[in-house]
């Protein structure tokens, strides 16, 4: 009996969790980054970024190929011993936890600066905490079907970022390579952290029913996320200058003040609304995650106790880490170079780490 069948997700479920999780704060701020690094050529930036992190992605399930029905831990327990196990469940636990903290605390800034200025930041984290626990104490499947509903239904936001083309200039993005190939290869790097998200799939693939789509479902997933990226970059670089654009902190929202309409007068507000729904399926995987990895380490199946703790944490830190736009930019600059190793340099070491162990072990037996 496959231990983790009591929580499993579609291929669909499994795609949209990963994209959810890669979105993040990107989809708000990588435009301006990009411009400062690359100008209206960070677009070619992101489809190198998508090229190493589909590679990543493959080699993550080509490695969990080889334990099927368990997780990362399960696997390092069966190649390294149980101790390895153990401790590779306490630092991923740390890892999506710090990455889940941070996601949800930017959040709430982002908030607080366009839509609820004097409102303090404990009552913004209790407003989203509660329905964060309702939705996680559900398991991996409930929050599958909840990033599956939230790309539904948002789903007609990119059409709204065509009406902003009327007054663009699709002369900004030529020439192509204006100053060479060095800032676009600068500008790989926040295309690599804007990817991360789908080393989730150590955790996610034994929930997976259809495991043989694996490989093209995490394809997807990293294309559907480019897609987004791409249609966002591209509409704020031909509707700024490239000299405008890096003037504001999220041009992504700031393009859309210049839409008007006769029944709403700030349409920013209502798409920062839905962009709050795109972050949470980042940070609520995380949560899940991170106390999934301390439940596995104890042998625990019920994760709601340890849930509640987390949550309780998570807004009791408010108290006394004041978050602010500057100190979020440290926690997110650790918690990329962390997900760069965890995300693109650990599947290779561990697949020839497997690589190997196999390979011996299929020596000593032909002698």
């Amino acid at each position: 009996m496959k231990k983790y069948a009591f929580n499993d997700i579609t291929l669909m479920q499994y795609i949209f969790l990963i994209a959810g999780i890669q979105l993040g704060v990107g989809l708000l701020q990588l435009p301006r980054e990009l411009a400062e690094l690359a100008g209206t050529d960070g677009w070619i930036a992101l489809l190198i970024g998508f090229a190493l992190a589909t590679c990543s992605s493959l080699t993550i399930v080509a490695v969990m190929k080889r334990h099927p029905d368990g997780t990362l831990f399960d696997l390092l327990k069966r190649y390294a011993g149980k101790w390895t196990g153990r401790a590779a469940a306490v630092l991923t636990a740390m890892y999506f936890a710090f990455f889940s903290y941070t996601i949800i605390l930017r959040a709430v800034l982002f908030v607080r600066s366009w839509i609820l200025p004097k409102t303090p930041n404990f009552v913004m984290l209790v407003l989203l905490a509660i329905p964060s626990y309702l939705l996680a104490r559900g398991g991996i499947r409930i929050l599958g079907r909840y990033a599956e509903l939230v790309f539904y239904i948002t789903l007609w936001m990119p059409f709204f970022y065509l009406l902003s083309l009327k007054e663009s200039n699709w002369l900004y993005m030529l020439p192509l390579f204006k100053e060479g190939l060095q800032p676009i290869l600068l500008a790989v790097k926040p295309t690599l952290f804007a990817f991360l998200g789908f080393e989730a799939a150590f955790l996610l693939y034994p929930f997976l029913k259809s495991k043989q789509y694996a490989s093209q479902g995490i394809i997807v997933a990293n294309a559907l996320t480019l897609l987004v990226y791409l249609h966002v970059t591209v509409t704020c670089n031909v509707f700024y200058s490239p000299d405008t654009i890096t003037h504001f902190n999220e041009p992504s929202v700031n393009v859309l003040k210049t839409m008007e309409f006769r029944f709403i007068e700030r349409l920013e507000i209502v798409f920062l609304s839905f962009f709050i729904m795109i972050i949470s399926t980042t940070w609520l995987p995380g949560i899940y995650l991170s106390v999934f990895s301390i439940n596995w380490i104890f042998g625990k199946a019920d994760h709601r106790k340890l849930l509640q703790w987390f949550m309780l944490l998570l807004v009791g830190s408010v108290l006394f880490v004041k978050p602010t736009f500057n100190k979020t930019d440290q926690w997110i600059e650790i918690m990329n170079w962390n997900g760069v190793f965890f995300g693109y340099l650990f599947p290779y070491l561990l697949w020839l780490y497997v690589w190997l162990h196999d390979r011996l072990l299929r020596r000593r037996r032909g002698t």
